[in-house]
Order: C-alpha cells, then sequence, then structure tokens
C-alpha cells in the first residue's frame, strides 16, 4: 500500500478571542497537558524561521505552496492522518514543541492606540478547551497571573512563544524570497518504505537542497549570512535527516 501525507488538523472550535489583561482574566488558569483530546494529534505543523534551529533537532522541516501562493514550512511529525508520532498518550516525547502547539488559546493580535501606533499585544482564545474558568471546584492548571499582580512563570513562557511565531511570521517571506532568489528552493519526494506492502510517498515539498548551497558563490553566501538567512537553509537542509527517526518511530508503534 502506498499512502501520500496531508496536513491534518482537528476541527475547529468556536472562538471567543479578547484581548488579555490582569484584571478580567485574573483567575484564568490553563491546562498544559498534551494529548490528542487537547490537539495534538497533527501530522505536520507550520513552523517558523525563528524557530528553525529548535525543530531541526528533532523534526523534518519541508516546505510547500500555500493555496495563496506563499512558502510555507512544516515540521513533518506523522505519516498518517491524525498522526503524530511524537505524541506517546499524554507524553510529547520530542525536546521541543513548535510554537503554534505550544501557544494554547493565546494569540498575537495587533492593536492601535490613540496615536495611530500599532502595537502586538497578547489575546486569549476564552472559548477554548484548554481554558479553567475561575471558580472551578477543582482547580487545575497553571496560572497566568501572579495572586499579587505580574505575569506568571507560564505566561511569561507562552509571550516568548508568541514572540517566535509573530516574529517569525514577518520574516518568512523575505526569507523564502531570497532562497529562491539563491536557487536553493528545490523539489523533494521523500519515499519511505516500511515492508512489502506499505510505502509512504511524501510529495508536493520541497527543501533546500545540500549541493545548490555548495555550489553558492562566495558572494552569495555572503549575502545570505549578512542576512542571517545562511543558517536557517543549513537548518532545513540538514532536518531532513529526522526521517529516519519518522520512520524509527513508526516501526515502533506498529510493532507495540
Amino acid at each position: 500500500m502506498t499512502t501520500t501525507t496531508s496536513p491534518t488538523t482537528a476541527p475547529g472550535p468556536m472562538t471567543n478571542i479578547v484581548r488579555l489583561n490582569n484584571i478580567d482574566h485574573a483567575g484564568l488558569r490553563v491546562i498544559t497537558a498534551r494529548g490528542a483530546e487537547w490537539g495534538d494529534a497533527v501530522n505536520q505543523i507550520p513552523v517558523f524561521p525563528t524557530e528553525f534551529e529548535a525543530v531541526q533537532r528533532d523534526f523534518p522541516i519541508v516546505l510547500h505552496r500555500t493555496p495563496d501562493g506563499a512558502w510555507e514550512a512544516l515540521a513533518l511529525l506523522g505519516l498518517d492522518r491524525y498522526e503524530n508520532l511524537f505524541l506517546d498518550g499524554d507524553r510529547w516525547i520530542a525536546r521541543y514543541i513548535p510554537a503554534l502547539l505550544d501557544r494554547g488559546p493565546f494569540s498575537i493580535g495587533v492593536h492601535t492606540g490613540p496615536d495611530g501606533q500599532r502595537e502586538p499585544m497578547v489575546h486569549i482564545d476564552l472559548a477554548h478547551q484548554r481554558i479553567v474558568r475561575d471558580g472551578s471546584v477543582t482547580p487545575a492548571g497553571e496560572p497566568l497571573f501572579l495572586p499579587h499582580g505580574g505575569n506568571a512563570p507560564y505566561l511569561e513562557r507562552i509571550q516568548d512563544a508568541l514572540q517566535v511565531i509573530h516574529t517569525g511570521y514577518l520574516a518568512q517571506s523575505a526569507m523564502f524570497g531570497a532562497l529562491a532568489d539563491a536557487g536553493l528552493i528545490e523539489p523533494v519526494r521523500i519515499e519511505i518504505q516500511l515492508d512489502e506492502t506499505l510505502r509512504y510517498d511524501l510529495v508536493d515539498f520541497h527543501t533546500v537542497g545540500i549541493e545548490a548551497l555548495a555550489r553558492l558563490s562566495g558572494a552569495a553566501l555572503e549575502s545570505l549570512h549578512r542576512q542571517g538567512l545562511l543558517a536557517a537553509a543549513v537548518h532545513i537542509a540538514s532536518s531532513l535527516g529526522n526521517v529516519s527517526r519518522l520512520i524509527a518511530l513508526k516501526n515502533a508503534k506498529r510493532a507495540g
């Protein structure tokens, strides 16, 4: 049997996204457990240049075109639909959790002040399943704010994850454009043969070619380095070595 892989996410719930503040939301807590019930059962997740260094240590990174023609980077987490091989029940077994999964009910929204200045602000989805509301009989999850004001450690960590997303999203278009202009983005087909009857063909993906990197002139390498893009290109290219870990995890799952 041969199968192709495609992005999968759980059906989107109703949302109620508001700007976070320590008055209206002082008593909110957030469940931080991992598991399929919390939306972690996805086989691919978008990742951003600001997290490539961490992502490439655990996951293959591939590129693909979005419906509007833009380049997007994906971390591969599984081979079948709704399969995350780095999720063992309620345990996350990789060293890193991609920022879009880690952020939970939080997002960045842009607030326009009276002077017209636009500033990114933390928002929270009050309808998210991870939210534990004020007055819960059995409080669970992590608090967002300290008892006498100020951000709790969990919220500080989430703000870091949101910064990774926000900064990376703003930077990725120019980065992918520069890599494409340098001739580094090329198609890749990942064929995985598990046994005589089961094979996976991962198609419609691209990568940064190792040989293309090696062919770059000194001036081109210097240009990418000065723009802070050379490391990102190397991270994408080298991350494909993690396909072997996907295979090992898949074989262990089938055997178990």
